[in-house]
């Protein structure tokens, strides 16, 4: 068929000849898809819609304890929670998931494997959808969904990480509230510590430093005015006493110059005194008279000091140098006192103005404290309101009246399979069949170099054909293509009808039969948690059978 004309194809011959080959490569190739698709497993997504209810209570009233996020920050954390390892494997442990793929992966292998299988979708109202152009849509609701090979399993699965999500969301906001309320009252502690610390720390400084205090510098001025005009007044005296001193000691020198020129010693004088107190008692006085009592102290003072110097060899003989001396000595103990008085109101003075030079100080050791105790105070008084706010807080969230994620739509098994298509993977295996058995003709008849008619003959040697003698079939040669069709067809049924059947066996030992969802049994008896979850999730499916089928993402609520 190669001829210097290039290459032509007869069609229809080529069919004739090559449509064998065709059908053999294209029911080849689609039993085969065929087959693969019977060998897919059935995979069943269930889905479970939570509705995030908004506070109950007025936020004019009541401040959330937990700041409301976005969509975005509210979609990554619940996907982040419910995706978490912790969380997963303890899943996986309560419902003895994977337990034959535990075998041969490991626990961090297993868990990537069922992260693959869940997803966290938001659902975008049909009325907000429409009007998303216009503003941004508002989105409270997210759908939880779970691919499983078991429609139960997957129900069960999604079921369980909703409530799981659901009861510890409501832990973690308890949890949260009480953490805030337990920090607040311990720095209430805290600060009610640090002042009493302050407050000691000031009663220390005031009993350290009496009369420096702020509130004493007045009187402190006034004692000290007052102290210094008692200290002029007792140096006025000590001066007198010390000038009287003088005086006396002159005096008494002077009598003790002239005591020869017949003054009266006490002797003489005691002697005087006797006869005058004869003379009165003789004029018929009593002890009682004036002039009797006068005598009789005079008489006692002369005597008193005649005994001080009766062994005194230097004593005063007469009374003037007696009376000048016994001046000077209350002269002496005069000065004497004076100048104790004098030294001590120096040393209040003194001390006064110690005081006075030290208020400054305390002032600002005093002031420095009552800023910090003011500034400690109106941190305690904030944080007292604070703990109103967040006891109500608590209180709240204990009640479960703030934000809320609500089961809005619980999981049921979904009647049919989502995954594979196996109409478009056979419909695919027959489109490829076709294509390649097209292509292995056209290849095969073009690599062939027969003459198949008289007009291919007189093409490639250019002389014409005169006739031409067509095939002829003996009833023998009849009978023999009939018995190589009917083999033929025989050997294609054959394989068909095996492919077909062990397609179907292939669907069966893989998915476990064809029941319905309602007729399936639960797989694992000895899993009561599973069973309870599979029972629940059944309950819930079945009334609502017509809408069983998982909607797309961005479908309403």
């Amino acid at each position: 068929m190669n001829v210097e004309a290039g290459f032509q194809l007869d069609l229809v011959g080529a069919l004739r000849r090559r449509g064998v080959l065709i059908g053999i490569v294209s029911g080849s190739i689609l039993l085969v898809g065929y087959w693969i698709a019977m060998a897919l497993p059935n995979q069943y997504i269930a889905s479970t819609t939570l509705l995030v209810e908004p506070q109950a209570v007025s936020g004019r009233l009541v401040t959330p304890g937990i700041g409301e996020t976005d969509l975005n920050d509210r979609l990554h954390l619940m996907t982040a929670e419910i995706l978490s390892r912790p969380r997963l494997s303890k899943v996986i442990d309560e419902l003895d998931l994977y337990v034959d793929e535990s075998d041969y992966m490991t626990r961090e292998e297993v868990i990537g494997l069922m992260r693959d299988q869940i997803s966290v979708v938001p659902v975008v109202p049909e009325l907000e959808s429409t009007m998303r152009r216009r503003r941004e849509a508002e989105i409270n609701t997210f759908r939880v969904q779970f691919t499983a090979t078991s429609p139960h399993v997957a129900a069960a699965v999604a079921q369980h990480l909703a409530n799981d999500f659901i009861e510890e969301h409501i832990q973690d906001r308890v949890e949260t509230t009480a953490k805030s309320l337990d920090f607040i009252v311990s720095e209430q502690q805290r600060l009610a510590a640090e002042i009493a610390r302050i407050e000691a720390n000031v009663a220390r400084v005031k009993d350290e430093n009496p009369g420096s205090l702020p509130e004493d510098f007045s009187s402190t001025q006034s004692l000290i005015a007052l102290t210094m005009s008692s200290m002029r007044v007792a140096q006025r005296e000590l001066d007198m006493a010390r000038s009287d001193e003088s005086f006396w000691s002159n005096q008494a020198a002077d009598a003790a110059s002239s005591g020869s020129l017949g003054d009266i010693t006490p002797a003489k004088r005691l002697q005087q005194l006797s006869l005058q107190l004869d003379a009165l008692r003789a004029r018929s006085f009593t002890d009682k008279h004036p002039d009797i009592i006068i005598t009789l102290q005079e008489i006692a003072e002369v005597r008193e000091s005649m005994r001080g110097f009766e062994e005194d060899e230097d004593a005063p003989t007469s009374l003037a140098q007696r009376g000048a001396l016994a001046q000077q000595s209350r002269a002496q103990i005069r000065i004497q006192s004076g100048t104790a008085e004098v030294e001590r109101l120096q040393h209040e003075v003194n001390e006064l103005r110690k005081q006075i030079e030290a208020t400054p100080r305390v002032a600002e050791q005093l002031e420095a404290l009552e800023r910090r105790h003011k500034q400690l105070t109106e941190n305690l008084r904030d944080y007292n309101n604070r703990r109103l706010e967040a006891e109500v807080q608590a209180n709240l969230e204990r009640r479960q009246l703030g934000e809320q994620f609500r089961v809005l739509e619980p999981a049921f098994p979904p009647p049919t399979p989502s995954s594979p298509n196996r109409l478009v993977i056979i419909v695919t295996a027959l489109m490829v069949g076709f294509s390649l058995g097209v292509a292995a003709a056209v290849v095969a008849e073009t690599a062939d170099s027969t003459i198949h008619a008289a007009q291919e003959l007189q093409r490639e040697l250019g002389v014409p054909v005169l006739a031409s003698i067509p095939n002829i079939l003996l009833p023998p040669d009849i009978a023999a293509r009939r018995r190589r069709w009917i083999r033929n067809v025989a050997a294609v049924a054959g394989v068909v009808l095996f492919c077909l059947v062990g397609g179907g066996v292939t669907y069966i030992y893989v998915n476990g039969g064809v029941a319905s969802v309602e007729e399936e049994q639960v797989p694992d008896a000895a899993n009561p948690t599973l069973n309870r979850l599979l029972r629940e999730t059944g309950t819930r499916g079945q009334p609502r059978e017509r809408d069983a089928a998982p909607r797309p993402a961005g479908e309403g609520a």
